[in-house]
């Protein structure tokens, strides 16, 4: 016989220990990536209004949160610059002397075995805020590209672990790998943003990053926000470029897409827990209207449920100061 009365599916519900002991995806520490913003001078922590608890910081400030992370048992962070200048292509990117690497080295010989992770991009650094070059009001796809490998050269020569190139650029991946391996630098990973939609969450990280463009929008090289299948495309693309993990960005709109390229590649998959998905929880937080706390972690579980094996999320601090409290495992 099968079938309810003999199936009753609610006695591993019954007891916490039951619980925990039936729970098919679990959060831990490792899990997740801790993105910083990095300014330059010192003694300075700007707050960044649409983004609670995270702040633009200068090299100073930077090294305490990354030592802070490192405690934790946070064992990546991915920088993002805000320049001295911006110019229309976006010199400071690819700058030795630029604030990404000025971050690399001092977070490195501070904190050696923290991974570093830098996003190459030029869209900070841009006075259009577009990210590649312009030429003529169109993004010039190929002259973008030399500007991204000098900038994942020059971040990997101030010592990161790994570049994630996020410009979406035909090509990126390809052109970054050939760039690194010309200098030595084959054992060097690449977190290629694979599939990055065109999406309205990322209103606070462009408020955090002083990169919203200043003309049109990003939808000529942004993906289209309902196209699954050519995401696998991306994805597939980057592979055969080099990618060495792969990336969907958002994450919680997109749980279909992260899940369903689980499901086709297997290449490390990460996803990005956006500014915007992050900033609803702790609006609706501050305002009462949600337990944060549950809400979070319910959030990150999801994204982790649908395949990530690698979560780039503000939530990170708070979530290993919880997690900890939970004996390490969620």
């Amino acid at each position: 016989m099968t079938g309810f009365p003999l199936t009753r599916l609610r006695r591993l519900r019954e007891k916490e220990s039951l619980r925990a002991l039936s729970r098919e995806t679990h959060l831990s520490v490792s899990d997740f990536i801790y993105p910083m913003f990095v300014t330059h001078g010192r003694n300075i922590r700007h707050s960044i209004e649409p983004l609670p608890g995270c702040d633009q910081l200068s090299l100073d400030y930077v090294l305490e949160e990354a030592m802070e992370a490192a405690d934790l048992g946070i064992r990546g962070i991915i920088l993002f610059g805000i320049p001295q200048s911006k110019d229309p292509l976006g010199e400071e990117a690819y700058d030795e002397q630029g604030i990404v690497q000025e971050a690399v080295r001092a977070i490195k010989q501070a904190v050696p075995d923290l991974m570093i992770v830098t996003d190459v991009c030029l869209c900070e650094y841009t006075d259009h805020g577009h990210c590649g070059v312009v030429d003529n009001g169109r993004i010039d796809n190929d002259a973008t590209l030399q500007l991204l490998s000098g900038t994942a050269l020059s971040h990997v020569l101030a010592g990161a672990d790994m570049v994630a190139p996020s410009a979406m650029m035909d090509g990126q991946v390809g052109a970054i790998r050939n760039a690194l391996d010309a200098s030595d630098f084959e054992q060097v990973p690449i977190m290629g943003y694979s599939a990055k939609f065109a999406s309205a969450f990322y209103g606070p990280f462009r408020v955090a990053a002083e990169s919203a463009p200043n003309f049109g929008d990003r939808r000529s090289y942004q993906m289209e926000p309902g196209n699954r299948r050519m995401a696998m495309r991306e994805i597939e693309t980057d592979i055969e470029q080099g990618a060495d993990i792969v990336m969907v960005k958002p994450a919680l709109a997109y749980l279909d897409v992260l899940a369903r390229a689980r499901e086709r590649f297997d290449h490390p998959m990460a996803a990005y827990n956006v500014s915007g998905e992050y900033s609803m929880v702790k609006a609706a937080g501050a305002a009462g209207w949600i337990d944060e706390q549950a809400v979070m972690l319910e959030t990150l579980s999801s994204i982790k449920r649908a395949g990530a094996d690698i979560i780039l999320s503000y939530h990170a601090k708070e979530v290993a100061r919880l997690l900890r409290e939970m004996g390490g495992v969620y």
